[in-house]
C-alpha cells in the first residue's frame, strides 16, 4: 500500500471508530445507573480527609453530638455544596491554564490547481521547479504535518482577574457550605428535641389512659352496686376514647418526627432510630442581643458571601473595561510538507513572532458589557446592605424568641404544680361525693393539658437557644469543631 493510501485509510479507521464509540456512549453511558455507579460522592480535595461517611450503630441510643455529626457527614444537602465546591476548583485549575502555552499537532492535506496554494505550498516543500507555469501550476497535492505554540503574552490582566473571580467563586461555595452547616445543625437540634417532646406526649397520654380506665374500673364496680349513675360510666367511657385518640396522635406523631430526624441525617425514613434523653444546648454565645448581632456580623457566612460577592463583581468590572486594551500573543509553528507523504527534516520550517489583535470598534459592545458589569456591582452592594439588614432582624427575633420561651416555660411549670394540686383536691371531693364526675374529668384533662405545655415548652426553649446559635453564627464553629473529631 502507498503511503498516500495508508494515510487516508487511517484517516477513515479514525472516523469509523470515533463514530462507534460515540454510538455506544449514546446507548450505554446515559442511564442513571450507570451514572451513579461511575460517578460516586467525592469530597473536595481541600476539604479534611476524616469527613468521609462512617457506618452508623443504630443498635443503642443516638446522643445529639452523633446526630448532628452524622447529618455533617449524609445529609445530601452537604454533598450539593461539596459538588459545588469541586466545581470551583475546576474553575481556578482551567484559570491558571491560561497562563501556560498551548500546545497541538496537526496534520493537513489538500489537492487542487490554484496557483496561490500551488506556489506556497511548493516552496514550503523546497521543491519549486524552476520553470513552473505561475499562472497553470496543474494539479497537485500535498501533506502537511506540524506543531503549534501559542503563549498570551498581554491581554488588560484578563487571565488574572478570571484567575482571582475563579478564587473568590471557591471562597463563596465554601461559604455556602458553612451557610448550610450552619442552617442544619440548627434543624437537626429542633428534629432532635421533637421527637423528645412526641416521646414526652405519648407517655402523657398513656399516663391519662392509666388513670382513666383506673376509674372506669372503679366507676363499674360503683355502678353495679347502685352507688354510681349511668351517665357517670357514659362519661367515663367517653373520655378513655378520647385519651385512646390522643395516644394515637402521639405515637403518630412521635414516628413522623423520627422520620424527619432521619431524613436530615441522611438515613432512611424508616430507620429505627433511639434517642438518648438531652437537657441541653451544646452553645456558647453571647446572652444579650448587642453582643450577639456583633458576633453574628463577624460570623454569619452569609454576609462573607454576599461581600465576596461585590468583590467579585468589582473584578468582573474590571475585566469588561480590559476588553478596550489590545492583545498580544507569541506563536510558533513547525512544519514539514510533501506531496508524497516522505517528510524529509533537510525541508522543514518554522515560524515565530508576535501578533497584535486590538478591537477599535466593536459596535458598543464592549461599552453595554461595562454597564452591566457596573450595574451587577450596584446591585451586590444593595445585596449586602439588605443582607445587613437582615440579619440584624434575624438576630432580634432569635433573641426576643428566646426570652419569650424562657418566659413561657416558668409559666408552664407553674401550671403544672397548680393543676396537679386542683386535680388531688377535685379526686378527694369526687371520692367524697361532694364533686361530679364531669368536674373530676376536666380536673384530669386540664392537668395533662398542662404538663403538654410545660414539656413543649421546655423543648421550645431548647430549640429557641439552637435558633440563637444558628443566628450568631455559632454552628458554624460548632460544625468544624465536629467534623475535626470521629
Amino acid at each position: 500500500m502507498t503511503k498516500k493510501g495508508l494515510f487516508l485509510s487511517s484517516l477513515w479507521l479514525a472516523m469509523f471508530l470515533v463514530t462507534l464509540s460515540a454510538g455506544c456512549a449514546e446507548r450505554d453511558q446515559y442511564t442513571y445507573e450507570r451514572i451513579k455507579a461511575t460517578y460516586p460522592i467525592r469530597e473536595p480535595s481541600r476539604a479534611p480527609e476524616d469527613t468521609k461517611p462512617q457506618a452508623l450503630d443504630l443498635s443503642g441510643p443516638i446522643s445529639l453530638e452523633v446526630s448532628i455529626k452524622m447529618a455533617l457527614k449524609q445529609n445530601p444537602d452537604m454533598d450539593m455544596a461539596i459538588a459545588r465546591i469541586r466545581q470551583s476548583e475546576a474553575l481556578i485549575d482551567a484559570a491558571t491554564a491560561a497562563f501556560w502555552p498551548t500546545l497541538s499537532a496537526y496534520g493537513e492535506y489538500i489537492q487542487g490547481d490554484a496557483p496561490s496554494v500551488y506556489f506556497a505550498k511548493t516552496i514550503d516543500q523546497r521543491m519549486l521547479p524552476p520553470d513552473y507555469n505561475i499562472n497553470d501550476p496543474g494539479w497537485f497535492e500535498n501533506y502537511e504535518v506540524g506543531i503549534r505554540s501559542r503563549l498570551n503574552l498581554f491581554n488588560g490582566g484578563r487571565d488574572w482577574l478570571r484567575r482571582k473571580m475563579a478564587e473568590t467563586g471557591l471562597e463563596i461555595h465554601e461559604l455556602d457550605r458553612r451557610s448550610v452547616e450552619n442552617a442544619l445543625v440548627e434543624s437537626v437540634i429542633h428534629a432532635y428535641f421533637n421527637v423528645l417532646a412526641a416521646r414526652d406526649f405519648v407517655q402523657i397520654a398513656k399516663d391519662s389512659v392509666s388513670t382513666v380506665e383506673e376509674q372506669k374500673r372503679v366507676v363499674e364496680v360503683r355502678y353495679k352496686g347502685g352507688g354510681a349513675l349511668k351517665s357517670d360510666l357514659l362519661s367515663l367511657e367517653v373520655r378513655l376514647a378520647q385519651a385512646m385518640e390522643d395516644l394515637v396522635r402521639a405515637e403518630n406523631n412521635e414516628s413522623l418526627s423520627l422520620a424527619a430526624l432521619a431524613n436530615l441525617m441522611g438515613l432512611n425514613a424508616d430507620s429505627p432510630l433511639i434517642l438518648e434523653e438531652e437537657d441541653n444546648v451544646p452553645a456558647d454565645f453571647p446572652e444579650d442581643y448587642r453582643s450577639g448581632l456583633v458576633q453574628a456580623l463577624a460570623h454569619r457566612p452569609e454576609l462573607k458571601k454576599v461581600r465576596h460577592q461585590v468583590v467579585e463583581s468589582r473584578m468582573a468590572l474590571d475585566m469588561a473595561r480590559s476588553e478596550y486594551l489590545p492583545r498580544l500573543d507569541a506563536e510558533f509553528r513547525y512544519y514539514l510538507d510533501d506531496p508524497d507523504f516522505d517528510f524529509d527534516t533537510d525541508r522543514d520550517n518554522w515560524v515565530l513572532g508576535v501578533i497584535l489583535n486590538w478591537d477599535l470598534f466593536t459596535g458598543f459592545s464592549t461599552n453595554a458589557r461595562v454597564a452591566k458589569a457596573k450595574g451587577v456591582l450596584e446591585e451586590m452592594l444593595a445585596a449586602d446592605r439588605k443582607t445587613t439588614q437582615s440579619i440584624q432582624l434575624d438576630i432580634k427575633t432569635v433573641y426576643l424568641r428566646l426570652a419569650e420561651a424562657t418566659a413561657r416555660l416558668k409559666v408552664a411549670e407553674a401550671s403544672v404544680a397548680q393543676a396537679e394540686e386542683s386535680l388531688s383536691l377535685v379526686k378527694k371531693q369526687y371520692e367524697g361525693g361532694s364533686a361530679t364526675i364531669t368536674r373530676y374529668l376536666e380536673a384530669e384533662l386540664a392537668r395533662d393539658r398542662a404538663r403538654i405545655r410545660a414539656r413543649s415548652a421546655y423543648y421550645d426553649r431548647m430549640k429557641a437557644v439552637a435558633s440563637v446559635g444558628r443566628g450568631t453564627g455559632y454552628w458554624v464553629k460548632y460544625a468544624e469543631e465536629a467534623k475535626a473529631t470521629p
